[in-house]
């Protein structure tokens, strides 16, 4: 079922970077008919709001980018949080969803929910076959609980619930708090901040031998509505760009982007995380899709975005 530019669409977490750039993905589309809703207007974790929200809205199409989401330092601090906001704001909104008779939802998971020793590239049928990166054990859990929800739905009740599967996303609107943030925002603001206050060296977690799969987060959003329009399974699909990098490698570009000239060091005291997790897309590839942004182009129009709206700053 392709949707519709009469359908009514709701983005839950449509301020945040996945939210946002799922937006500005369906406005490029001739998409206009939305409803919105920011955290202080609808709490998600509070299930009678949320139930009286779709009864009042009835929207035909729902995208769940509405997360409680961080970097491994926050994984690791606040595993409850991270399990425990998830599963509620999944819960509460696919079954208000489903109550109110939405047949359409895309429900975003993250790759970090695959077994921490699986074969590499992950294929979709690798979930579920080995225990979990420990670092973020309470967040893959989660995720792992709202893409079973899917597809349970869709068995027993033939709706049509789409679980997509990205990498490491990174962009417009990206997280820059060095407490929360993720690899690619951190090691931005890290280099930008060294950069501006002329320091020597700027320190990142672990080896840097540590491989991931990093997907510019507008590319993500033109993959999950490529999805919506043509991937109808029972189970989740695998959107990414299906190349992998090390955090050296990923470094050193970032490096190169911003402009610090003086070293980088890899302090192995601090964990590594899941040493790899790139995926494996051919299933989402032969439905005619490829990634057409590149590391370096993406790396490049996220620091413009961040010179921008952060300018470096601490008040995120």
């Amino acid at each position: 079922m392709i949707m519709n530019l009469d359908d009514k669409i709701y983005v839950a977490g449509h301020n945040g970077m996945v939210g946002s750039a799922i937006v500005r993905a369906l406005k490029k589309r001739g998409h206009d008919h939305f409803v919105f809703k920011s955290h202080k207007e609808l709490d998600l974790t509070v299930q009678s709001d949320v139930q009286n929200f779709f009864k009042n809205e009835n929207p035909d199409v729902v995208f769940l980018a509405a997360a409680k989401v961080g970097g491994i330092n926050a994984n690791i601090s606040d595993p409850v949080s991270f399990l425990m906001d998830n599963i509620i704001i999944q819960h509460n909104v696919i079954k208000s969803a489903f109550d109110s008779g939405v047949e359409k939802l895309i429900f975003l998971g993250s790759s970090c929910i695959y077994p921490t020793h699986a074969q590499q590239p992950l294929k979709e049928e690798y979930l579920l076959t080995g225990p979990l990166e420990p670092t973020n054990e309470g967040y893959a859990l989660s995720k792992i609980v709202g893409l079973k929800s899917c597809e349970y739905y869709n068995k027993q009740y033939g709706t049509n619930y789409i679980g997509v599967m990205p990498p490491n996303l990174y962009g417009i609107n990206d997280n820059f708090d060095l407490k929360t943030a993720h690899v690619v925002a951190s090691l931005i603001k890290k280099m930008h901040l060294a950069k501006v206050n002329d320091e020597p060296q700027v320190d990142i977690w672990g080896s840097g031998n540590q491989y991931r799969e990093l997907m510019f987060v507008d590319d993500m959003a033109d993959a999950t509505l490529y999805a919506a329009d043509n991937y109808a399974g029972d189970t989740f699909i695998n959107i990414g760009v299906g190349v992998d990098y090390t955090i050296r490698e990923l470094s050193e570009t970032i490096q190169n982007v911003v402009g610090f000239e003086g070293e980088l060091f890899f302090d192995t005291s601090k964990p590594d995380g899941m040493f790899r997790k790139v995926l494996d897309v051919s299933n989402f590839n032969n439905l005619g899709w490829k990634s057409n942004v590149s590391l370096e182009e993406g790396l490049k129009l996220t620091y413009e975005w961040f010179l921008e709206n952060e300018n470096g700053g601490d008040n995120l």
